[in-house]
This record gives C-alpha cells, sequence and structure tokens, in this order.
C-alpha cells in the first residue's frame, strides 16, 4: 500500500508507474455555484454527482443559516435544494464559513437579499484575505455592509434590504470569485446590474462557469463594451443538474502519471470543459508528455522514467494548478517557470512563499516572486517532510512527490479534506 498513515501524518511510499483509470468526485467550484444559483431558485433542484468536500458542506451550512432547506445524500453524491425564491427572511444570523474562500464570497453577497441582519466570519487567516472590493462593489448596488475590524476584511454584518442594481465596477479583484458572487445575485437585484472589471481579472475560466451555470438555470449574462450585463426580473429554474468532475483534483493524477512514467486516465473530463484546470494536460504535453482523449475521458501517458523538460507558464488562468506544477517541475531536466499568479498570496496560505520553502526541503532552489516562482530542480530529489500550512493543495500536491522519492511525509494531511476527502484512497488505488 503505497499510503501509509502515521497519526496525522502520511507517509508515501514509492511504488511503480501509476496506472489506470480514476475517479474524482464532483467539483467544488461547480458544486458551490450551483448551491448558491438553486438556494435562489423558485422551487426544488437536485444536484447529481455533487463533492462532498469540506468547502462544499460549509456552503450548505450557510445556505441552512439563511433559511434554505436542503437534503443530501454522500453516498450518492446528491443534494437537493428547495429554493428561497431570492428572498431570504433569516435574522440575526450568524455564519461561520472557516477557511472557505469561496462560501465567504458567495455567502456575502447572498446575505444581502431579503431582509435581516447577519453576521459572516471565519478562521484567523480568512480575516486576512481581502474582501473589500466585494463589498464596495456591492455597496454601490445598494448593500449595507459594515466591518467588525479592519476594513476591507472580515468579519462582515450585513444589514439585508435587497438590492437595487445599477452599475458596479471592481478595480482590480484579487480573486475571480468577486466577480462571480456579484453575477449571481444580479438577477435579483431591483434594475439592471451593468458590471465593470478595471484592470486585471485573474482566473477568468471560473467566471466563464459561473455564466454557464446560470445559464443553466435560466439566467442569461450578457457582455458588452467591457461589462458585464445581468438584465432585471430573470429568475433561476429549479431542475436536475450533473455536476463534473472536479478538474483541479485531476491534476494530481495526471500529474502522478508524469513523473512516474505511467498512464492515468481521469473518466467523465474531456477538453470541453468550462473547467480551467483541463488545460493542465497540454502543460504537461509541453513537458514531454503524450496526452489521450477521447468522449469522456483525458489520459496523460509519461515519458519513460518520468524525465520531463522544464517549461515557462502563464498560468493565471489555473492558479491551483500552479502547486501541482511546482511539484512536478521538481523531476524536470531544467528551469520551470511560473507567471502571472500573484493572487497565490492570498489563497489558505501564502502559497508562493509555502511552496518556495517545501521545494528547498526536497533540495530544489526556488526564486520566488510577487506575482510567481521559478524551480530550478536539483539534481536528486531528498526526502523530507512537507508541511501543508492548513492548506488542501499543498498536502495534494506534494503527495505526489513522494510518488518517486522515498521518505517523503505529508504532515497534518487531513487538510486534504477541504476538497478532496478521499484523496490518499484514489491515490493508493492508482499505485499500486
Amino acid at each position: 500500500m503505497p499510503v501509509e498513515w502515521i497519526g496525522s501524518d502520511v507517509r508515501i511510499v514509492p511504488a511503480g508507474p501509476a496506472l489506470g483509470t480514476v475517479e474524482v468526485p464532483g467539483s467544488k467550484s461547480l458544486t458551490n455555484r450551483y448551491l448558491a444559483c438553486a438556494a435562489l431558485a423558485d422551487g426544488r433542484s437536485r444536484l447529481c454527482g455533487a463533492s462532498f468536500s469540506d468547502d462544499a458542506l460549509v456552503m450548505l451550512a450557510g445556505l441552512s443559516q439563511l433559511g434554505i432547506v436542503t437534503d443530501t445524500h454522500p453516498a450518492r453524491g446528491e443534494i437537493v435544494v428547495a429554493g428561497g425564491r431570492g428572498n431570504f427572511v433569516a435574522d440575526d444570523v450568524q455564519i461561520d464559513v472557516g477557511d472557505a474562500g469561496t462560501a465567504m464570497r458567495f455567502l456575502t453577497a447572498l446575505s444581502c437579499l431579503g431582509f435581516g441582519r447577519r453576521r459572516i466570519d471565519g478562521s484567523a487567516r480568512m480575516r486576512q484575505r481581502p474582501i473589500g472590493t466585494l463589498v464596495d462593489a456591492l455597496a454601490s448596488l445598494g448593500a449595507h455592509i459594515g466591518y467588525e475590524g479592519v476594513a476591507g476584511f472580515p468579519p462582515l454584518t450585513v444589514f439585508a434590504r435587497g438590492l437595487t442594481g445599477g452599475e458596479a465596477t471592481l478595480y482590480t479583484p484579487a480573486s475571480s470569485q468577486f466577480v462571480s458572487a456579484l453575477l449571481m445575485v444580479a438577477p435579483y437585484a431591483t434594475q439592471d446590474v451593468r458590471m465593470r472589471v478595471e484592470g486585471a481579472l485573474p482566473s477568468r475560466p471560473y467566471v466563464d462557469m459561473t455564466i454557464d451555470v446560470m445559464r443553466s438555470l435560466g439566467v442569461e449574462t450578457l457582455e458588452a463594451g467591457g461589462r458585464f450585463i445581468v438584465p432585471a426580473f430573470q429568475r433561476y429554474q429549479p431542475g436536475q443538474h450533473e455536476v463534473e468532475p472536479d478538474a483541479s483534483a485531476a491534476t494530481y493524477f495526471w500529474a502522478a502519471a508524469a513523473v512516474t512514467g505511467g498512464r492515468i486516465r481521469v473518466a467523465g473530463l474531456t477538453r470541453k470543459s468550462r473547467q480551467g484546470d483541463v488545460r493542465f494536460v497540454d502543460v504537461l504535453a509541453q513537458m514531454g508528455c503524450r496526452v489521450h482523449e477521447d468522449d469522456t475521458s483525458l489520459e496523460v501517458e509519461g515519458p519513460a522514467g518520468g524525465r520531463l523538460h522544464g517549461v515557462v507558464v502563464d498560468l493565471n488562468e489555473m492558479p491551483d494548478a500552479v502547486p501541482t506544477l511546482a511539484v512536478v517541475a521538481l523531476f524536470a531536466d531544467g528551469p520551470t517557470e511560473i507567471r502571472n499568479v500573484a493572487n497565490l498570496r492570498i489563497k489558505e496560505t501564502d502559497r508562493i512563499a509555502a511552496l518556495a520553502t517545501e521545494l528547498t526541503r526536497l533540495g530544489a532552489r526556488v526564486d520566488a516572486r510577487e506575482d510567481g516562482l521559478t524551480i530550478h530542480p536539483p539534481r536528486h530529489v531528498v526526502p523530507a517532510a512537507i508541511e501543508t500550512y492548513g492548506d488542501h493543495r499543498m498536502a495534494l500536491s506534494f503527495a505526489v512527490a513522494g510518488l518517486v522519492v522515498d521518505g517523503v511525509v505529508i504532515r497534518a494531511a487531513g487538510c486534504v479534506s477541504k476538497s478532496f476527502p478521499a484523496f490518499f484512497d484514489v491515490l493508493g488505488g492508482a499505485t499500486r
């Protein structure tokens, strides 16, 4: 068995090439978007193949606090949501999102609808993650939101009385989730919402994903003159929706094939997906892997011996894949430069700093910049105990290194439950 639990830590034992077909859980990004829109619909919606990660459970708990009734069936990946028609009446609500950034942004916007007082808080790290750009934009649409501590950061108190709509501008948003949060609540404003993004919009594929989810529930978003326009008086329609497998979760298994010289097929994902991380297979192709695709899956075949080429890539549209690529870069025959990912500084941890520290433990030399890093791989990767900083993506990605290097230990590995609770079981099944 290549995965050995030692208390709260995990030791990965190399077991040869990673081979086979892997099924990853439903996308947590899609699940939370469907949950937000279904909560606003008039009637019952059914999500099939949904994520039951910690982030999705936090979103469900927050919706419950707002008065939305849900029925969950984890064994069959199903969630039924009884929509509230955009009229939340819960008052004096206390919502704790923990470390769930998506829930923080989406629930802040949702809490502006209906009538009542809603307080939203999170972990110590969440209180360090900026939200002022979203709050300012919501205020321009008629929201009333106050800060309890430092302006621009949680905790927040929302004094809900609906949204009037109109013009909103987001200035260089730190997260695309600010845009997604505004778009999803916009149909329930009393006027059209016209939103402009000034400066760079990170992770644009996630906004496209949001627009697709909204459309699937009957709401159209227009884009013209550099603005997103959501006409008023549209309403989400209930229905049944299939949640696509999580492309970010898939990257770890494609990476496993790359570094072990194996061959891993991920079922249920193709390049047609709106999830930006499916394009991670193209980065691996640049590094020397072969990519095979059919109508229902994407497969990566690593080069013999796992010897890869270093690359220079802009990962602004798939920042969650940065830790995965950083670990793959350890096994390349030259440096890998990752650019344009400054928003990694405000994730569950400062991922640029954390990656630089942990890659160095494994023998690499790392040049960290404000918006990226360059990894100079060592002649031989050395075993080490990897700190995860409570960040699921650090644990998920560095586990890949343990498939090649004996003695890699992932500290406090249970943090993977934030996005992929069964990760180590699935990894073990793919590397026997």
